[in-house]
Parts: structure tokens; C-alpha cells; sequence
């Protein structure tokens, strides 16, 4: 059984640079990096060490041999029905097998005429519909362009519940991607699942 510091050290890092909300699906993750599987329960923000890591950073997570890298906005490209492309920026690559829209800032001019159109989610063909968001996105912030993943991001469920969308869950009750995911992630961990839709993304040229 972990010691206190032991389970300190699991919510610190696998919080760290993280948006999702620290519900039972998180709370699993930790528990089975650590090795035992007592502890499924809903926690709230208050019970979590959230640490806002804004640069580069690789940590020790337990359970992983490599070290996990924490801090990087990643921009890839998804294909557009009757454009090229649009591309999008996130921290969390791999919560992008859940994703249900594009939201793209309604004063900003790049994305004048992208309003109505659908992006192809690249590794399940999914339309994934382009509309405008004003709350959430800053066009003065990253590319202007945002994948919405309602199950896995607090600011992306809001969004979600404005706009009615489906909510996709990837994770399966021990912390693993699920059939949601895709047969080539589908029982992955998500450091494992992050590692290679990162190396998918780069074979497809996209990245």
C-alpha cells in the first residue's frame, strides 16, 4: 500500500499541466500507476495539488519508466470538407480521440468562411462541425482554432453544454483508452496513447 507522499506525488504529477477536472476517471490513473486498484472514488479540486506547468517540462510519473513531458502546445492539422485544413493547438494530444467540434473565434478574420464547415477527424473519419465560440477562444492565444473534447476538459464541457454537442468518453474504468478511442489505442494508458497518436499524427504528415 503507497504512503501518503507516494499518492502526493501520483496527483501532483498527473494533475500537472492538465485542465481535466480531477473526477474518478483521473482518480483511477493514479491508482494504477501506483499499483493498486482501493482507491476509485470522485475527488474534488480542493483534494488535488494543481500544479500550472507553462514551459517545457519532463516528470517522473510513477508507473512509467521514461520520463513525461508536460508544458507543450501541439499544433496539427485536421483535413476540411472542401478546404485544405485547419489547425489546432493543445496541450493534451492524446484527448483528441474524443474530440466533437472545432471552435474558432468570430472576430478573427483567418477563419472568416470556415463557419458551417466539417473537419475529418483524422484517425476515425468523424466530421467534427466548425462553428464560433467567443467565450472560450482567444484569438490572441495559441492559433485561434480549438478541438473541443467535452468529456475530458472542464472549459470544453461548458462549451458543450452551450452548444448541445456529444460528450465521447475514451477511458475506460481502469485509466485505459476504450473502443471510443479506436482499435489502435483502445487499451492504452494515456501516456502510452499520447506517445504514439503524436507519432500517428507525424506519419501522417499532420503534425
Amino acid at each position: 500500500m503507497p504512503n501518503e507522499d507516494e499518492l502526493h506525488e501520483a496527483m501532483l504529477l498527473t494533475f500537472a499541466n492538465e485542465q481535466d477536472p480531477p473526477n474518478a476517471m483521473n482518480v483511477v490513473e493514479i491508482t494504477d500507476k501506483l499499483g493498486f486498484h482501493s482507491f476509485r472514488q470522485p475527488i474534488s479540486y480542493i483534494e488535488v495539488d494543481y500544479e500550472d506547468i507553462k514551459v517545457k517540462t519532463l516528470l517522473k510519473v510513477l508507473g512509467y519508466e521514461k520520463l513525461v513531458e508536460f508544458g507543450v502546445l501541439t499544433s496539427f492539422a485536421y483535413p476540411i470538407e472542401g478546404r485544405k485544413e485547419i489547425v489546432v493547438a493543445i496541450t493534451v494530444v492524446e484527448i483528441m480521440l474524443g474530440g466533437t467540434i472545432i471552435v474558432v473565434c468570430p472576430d478573427d478574420e483567418m477563419y472568416m468562411g470556415f463557419h458551417g464547415k466539417f473537419a475529418i477527424h483524422p484517425f476515425n473519419g468523424r466530421k467534427l462541425p466548425i462553428i464560433y465560440d467567443a467565450i472560450l477562444v482567444d484569438k490572441n492565444f495559441g492559433i485561434g482554432a480549438v478541438k473541443i473534447t467535452p468529456t475530458h476538459d472542464p472549459n470544453d464541457f461548458e462549451v458543450g453544454k452551450r452548444h448541445n454537442l456529444e460528450f465521447i468518453n475514451i477511458f475506460t474504468n481502469d485509466g485505459k483508452i476504450n473502443s471510443n478511442g479506436g482499435p489502435k489505442f483502445a487499451g492504452m494508458t494515456r501516456f502510452k496513447a499520447h506517445e504514439v497518436v503524436v507519432a500517428s499524427l507525424h506519419k501522417k504528415g499532420t503534425l
